[in-house]
């Protein structure tokens, strides 16, 4: 890091800190203000907001180090971006009728409290001990390795980054709640874009261009059925993402994660209407197609680098590259001064973007649906500062779990994806047939969502205990389900059984009332609600998601 590369991040905190400071003198004085920027966003904070928060250590460490340990296996999930057009155009129009502030808060509208309290548990201490430490800790180590620094002051230089990174977060999403978390995001998805395109233009120079790296990767094979890196479907008897599987394992997660969960959908509760919270779904749509390019392919680049440098990759004690530093070595290794601090920036919009989103969405899940359902009749303004409060305690939380994610993080940080692929599936089907179906019962949905979590928790119990103990050879019918079957069939079947479980339960009890689900369902939506509706798109709305849809398609074509 030269003098230029300071000067760079010194004026992007001076810009930070200027949207920031507007932010927090505008009024906040209800939980609309604080949670959902007093509903008045427009598409493009909204789409940014979306992308924004969705790129955080998992892609900066995780995705990279995917493109450059297994090639283009990863970019099912990435390349889902599509699964948010089915927000936009699905679920906008019933979430808007709803007037909520959170997903768990819809599911009590719809089906009953209980579901409510269920989806609301799960989500706070997933957030907090899956999201809020992987990227603590991914941050942590970004840092280290892009700075070059192993100690500071005499103190592991890990640890400053990472309480750094917190506390910067922390301080203007306590303050400026949603408005800060959806502002900042326009300043640092174009530093974020920016910075990972300079990475993907120098590493294709250096590597000598794109048909370089397609030749030595489509070398390298990635199982026994003749599959290389560069394919993304691959063999239905691949081990880990058999070509069926991953197809319909990242269908579910990417509904479950676009379409139903409060750390992205508060970005579209915040809309001002209808059209607006549809085009900012759009938008998103569009800059989600980027991070293959921006970040997987990068990951391609460096093992490439590395076929034919032999030392650009940092070693593991085994001998084997360290894929995960693929990103971080690329900055380290081919950026000239003051480019590198504009990529610093964009690896600090990334994780702070997301950072805050996670506390601002950990917090509106507290404040809404616990504390406010036990004392209705709280002061509007004393909301605002129960949200502040619960925030500063879920970055103590935050703080507090780094030693445990540092000492199990590599684990941690394997069984991410496993966690997400077995929460998902009851989530989803709760709202399913939530929306889809006029006859699911209260009940019904909440059983869809009760054996969802029952069926996750005993496959992640199979996964630790079996890890430890070691699978048998002759496996029991319990084994063969609940450990051996691979992870993504396992994501589209426990998705089937919780659907069957929600469509059993609800037509062995009693039926919702018509008052009950009006404007929450297909089927239920008044004249009016309707007319304002179709009133919300034109023809620019519908041709856009038709460009985002050959695009994915054009993209599975190539790659296939």
């Amino acid at each position: 890091m030269q003098l230029l590369d300071w000067v760079v991040i010194a004026l992007f905190f001076v810009a930070l800190i200027g949207i920031i400071v507007w932010v927090v003198r505008q009024k906040q004085n209800n939980a609309a203000d604080y949670f959902l920027g007093g509903k008045d966003a427009t598409w493009i904070a909204i789409g940014a907001s979306i992308f924004a928060s969705n790129i955080g250590s998992e892609h900066l460490i995780g995705l990279a180090g995917s493109g450059a340990s297994s090639g283009m296996a990863m970019a099912h999930w990435e390349i889902q971006g599509w699964m948010i057009l089915i927000l936009g155009w699905v679920f906008v129009p019933f979430y808007s009728r709803s007037m909520v502030y959170t997903m768990p808060e819809f599911l009590e509208k719809r089906f009953n409290p209980q579901s409510r309290t269920i989806l609301a548990t799960i989500s706070l201490i997933s957030y907090v001990l899956t999201k809020v430490a992987v990227t603590v800790y991914a941050g942590g180590l970004v840092f280290q390795q892009v700075f070059g620094i192993d100690e500071l002051w005499g103190i592991d230089f890990f640890w400053i980054a990472a309480i750094g990174l917190v506390l910067i977060t922390a301080l203007y999403t306590i303050f400026g709640g949603m408005k800060s978390v959806l502002y900042t995001s326009v300043l640092q998805t174009p530093i974020l874009l920016l910075g990972s395109l300079i990475i993907l233009v120098l590493g294709l120079k250096e590597l000598g261009g794109w048909d370089e790296m397609m030749r030595i990767c489509s070398a390298v094979k990635v199982n026994e059925y003749g599959d290389t890196m560069v394919n993304l479907i691959r063999d239905n008897r691949d081990a880990q993402y058999p070509w069926l599987g991953a197809l319909i394992g990242s269908a579910v997660i990417g509904f479950w994660y676009w379409c139903t969960d409060q750390f992205i959908v508060q970005r579209v509760l915040s809309g001002k209407n209808e059209k607006e919270a549809r085009r900012g779904t759009i938008f998103g749509a569009y800059l989600k197609l980027l991070p293959v390019f921006l970040f997987l392919i990068p990951g391609m680049i460096a093992f490439a680098l590395h076929q034919n440098l032999g030392d650009f990759l940092p070693l593991l004690p085994n001998g084997n590259p360290n894929s995960d530093a693929a990103f971080p070595t690329l900055v380290a290794k081919l950026l000239p001064a003051g480019v590198k601090g504009l990529i610093v920036c964009g690896i600090l919009a990334a994780l702070m973007s997301s950072l805050a989103s996670l506390f601002n969405s950990s917090a509106a899940l507290f404040t809404i649906d616990f504390y406010q359902r036990l004392r209705p009749k709280t002061d509007p303004k004393k909301l605002v500062r129960i949200g502040q409060a619960a925030t500063v305690v879920i970055v103590i939380l935050g703080i507090l779990w780094i030693p445990v994610m540092r000492s199990v993080g590599d684990v941690l940080y394997l069984y991410l994806q496993d966690v997400q692929s077995v929460l998902a599936p009851g989530i989803a089907a709760a709202f399913l047939i939530g929306i889809l179906w006029k006859r699911a019962s209260a009940l019904g949905g909440m059983w869809a969502l009760l054996s969802g979590l029952i069926v996750g928790l005993t496959r992640l119990g199979a996964k630790i205990y079996y890890s430890n103990a070691g699978a048998s050879a002759d496996p029991s019918l319990f084994q063969s389900v609940f450990y051996d079957c691979n992870w993504l069939f396992f994501c589209g079947w426990m998705l089937v059984f919780c659907l069957a479980v929600g469509v059993i339960v609800s037509l062995c009890t009693k039926a919702p009332t018509e008052e009950k689900i009006r404007g929450l369902v297909f089927g239920t939506s008044t004249p009016e609600q309707r007319a304002e509706t179709r009133a919300s798109w034109n023809h620019w709305d519908v041709i856009h998601s038709i460009i985002i849809l050959g695009i994915t398609v054009a993209f599975y074509i190539y790659f296939w």
